[in-house]
């Protein structure tokens, strides 16, 4: 523990540093202040909801966290996800009692990250594989591009789903708002075309001044175009949570904890430069975790690290986790002085900065590289994009983590198993399928491998090995197993009947090249005591030789 604590980085920082954060924090907060207010309406929270997110979490992760860059608040996905959440649990409840719940969720998904971080939980971040993550994210950028057209529109519609939403839109389009959706489109240029060709000046800010200052001065709010309205000035107020959601809420919150970490720790090893220690993934759960606790407290919702916006403050040149504590600063100056003019923004605006910010989720290139290199992953992307639009956010985590899973299941109980050749002139062994004019030797057969046997990969090895028997016909089988780490119990049983079988009708095993932990097991079975030195060999071209002998 006290080693933990010396390690924190404002205990030895560097001042030189300061000029670095202090540009990089600021650049951020133009970013990350429009971004959050607008991912609180995608959440179905007041604006200023999205401020206290990028304030409370902020400043407990810069104290707290291990990564240098990771700009803590909320994200794209997050919001949804809390949306999806508080729709199931407080439907049709009015902006007091969302925000409420928003704050007990938040406490929740805090609550268990620290556990987590406790228990010592941070290789969960490997159970989203990064195909499934990409069929997620794309699933989750096509919802909110479709929840948030109404808004670009000037229209309402009652949510019922993604595809009654779209069906939804299409009969409301002569509902249009003519001057909502020119400002709409208006904002969505300026975010494109700064992005595009001032990628350094921050489009976010740009959009919500530019719109601020024209609905001030053509007077929006009379020609129908609806705004923010009035915003509370001043900091979040301390609240305890509403203990009598949390039954409702911790199945969602469980799965809002996953992703909040699997996005925080994702951005922060990619804006991990070259010689810096890669983010201690426990210590993550916790930062995160106290972010969502304390943020929870004072009226945030659900909080972690987001891509876009480390991308900006890494880009700016942050150094330290001070450039996340000079864009809190940001988001308190916004909360103490700039309500009023917060007041006059149109959702449009916000709708807009949203839609751009989703788009580039919807990903076709990564999808293509997917496909390119793996069919079955880019399925796996495929069916949990699916999945999230028909099933729901909620559900499309599970999908993700279920397919994810199954993955690995169906990796690791697949083992590839082929015949071996030698080289020509060398002692190179190498499968004989892809190197179909290699030597061999009559008689002999040298079958190859790999994973951890177990219970569960030995029928498949055992039918390919077979397979292989009758295809060859040998007198000496040779199984080459260096690439087999350990032999579980029942798979060495099996591989013991095997043994047996074979030496029944006339063809003797050999095993070759053993790990130190499957050489183990198998001397200490019968299997072992069968075989003894004279069937085991170090090595397979050693094999060869004594067959030869």
């Amino acid at each position: 523990m006290k080693t933990w604590w010396r390690n924190i980085w404002f205990l030895q920082y560097d001042r030189k540093l300061f000029r670095f954060d202090l540009v990089a924090g600021l650049t951020a907060g133009a970013v990350v202040i429009p971004k959050a207010m607008a991912l609180a309406t995608v959440a179905g929270l007041p604006v200023e909801v999205g401020l206290y997110t990028a304030f409370v979490p902020m400043v407990a992760y810069a104290v707290l966290g291990t990564s240098r860059r990771l700009s803590v608040s909320t994200t794209t996905i997050l919001a949804l996800l809390t949306l999806a959440e508080l729709s199931q649990v407080v439907p049709g409840a009015g902006p007091g009692d969302l925000i409420v719940a928003a704050a007990t969720l938040a406490c929740l998904v805090g609550a268990i990250l620290v556990a987590a971080s406790f228990l010592r939980l941070g290789f969960i971040a490997n159970f989203i594989s990064a195909p499934v993550l990409t069929g997620f994210k794309a699933g989750v950028g096509l919802v909110i591009v479709v929840d948030q057209l109404p808004k670009l529109f000037g229209f309402h519609i009652d949510k019922a789903g993604f595809f009654r939403d779209l069906i939804s839109l299409g009969r409301h389009l002569p509902e249009t708002h003519v001057a909502t959706l020119v400002l709409a489109l208006g904002a969505v240029a300026v975010l494109v075309a700064f992005e595009r060709f001032l990628p350094r000046v921050p489009a976010a800010l740009v959009a919500v001044a530019a719109a601020i200052g024209v609905s001030a001065w053509l007077g929006l709010a009379g020609r129908g175009v609806e705004l923010v309205g009035a915003v509370p000035a001043g900091l979040p107020s301390f609240s305890l949570p509403d203990f009598s959601l949390v039954k409702l809420l911790l199945p969602g919150a469980l799965g809002i904890a996953l992703m909040a970490f699997v996005e925080s720790i994702a951005a922060g090893e990619s804006f991990t430069r070259h010689g810096e220690p890669t983010p201690d993934a426990n210590r993550e759960l916790f930062a995160v975790g106290a972010g969502n606790l304390l943020g929870g407290l004072f009226q945030a919702f659900p909080a972690g690290g987001g891509i876009s916006q480390t991308a900006v403050t890494s880009a700016a040149g942050a150094r330290t986790q001070l450039a996340g504590l000079v864009t809190a600063v940001v988001a308190v100056v916004t909360m103490l002085f700039l309500a009023p003019l917060i007041a006059l923004l149109p959702l449009a605006a916000l709708a807009a900065i949203v839609v751009v910010v989703s788009v580039p989720m919807m990903n076709p290139a990564a999808f293509a590289a997917i496909l390119r290199v793996r069919k079955t992953e880019f399925i796996w992307a495929i069916v949990t994009l699916v999945g999230v639009v028909l099933l729901g956010t909620l559900q499309g985590i599970l999908v993700a983590v279920a397919l994810s899973v199954m993955t690995i299941f169906y990796q690791a109980n697949r083992p590839p198993v082929y015949a071996l050749g030698r080289k020509r002139g060398t002692n190179v062994f190498r499968p004989l399928d892809r190197h179909p004019d290699d030597e061999t030797v009559p008689g002999l057969l040298i079958v190859r491998t790999e994973g951890r046997l177990t219970f569960a990969s030995i029928p498949r090895t055992r039918d390919k090995f077979n397979a292989l028997i009758n295809k060859y016909s040998p007198r000496v089988v040779v199984l080459d197993l260096s690439a087999v780490p350990d032999i579980e119990y029942t798979a060495l049983q099996r591989l013991d009947e095997a043994e047996e079988r074979l030496r029944d009708h006339g063809v003797t095993v050999w095993l070759a090249a053993l790990n130190p932990r499957a050489l183990d097991v198998v001397r200490r079975s019968p299997l072992g005591a069968r075989l003894g030195n004279e069937r085991m060999f170090a090595a397979v071209e050693e094999a060869v030789e004594a067959y030869l002998r």
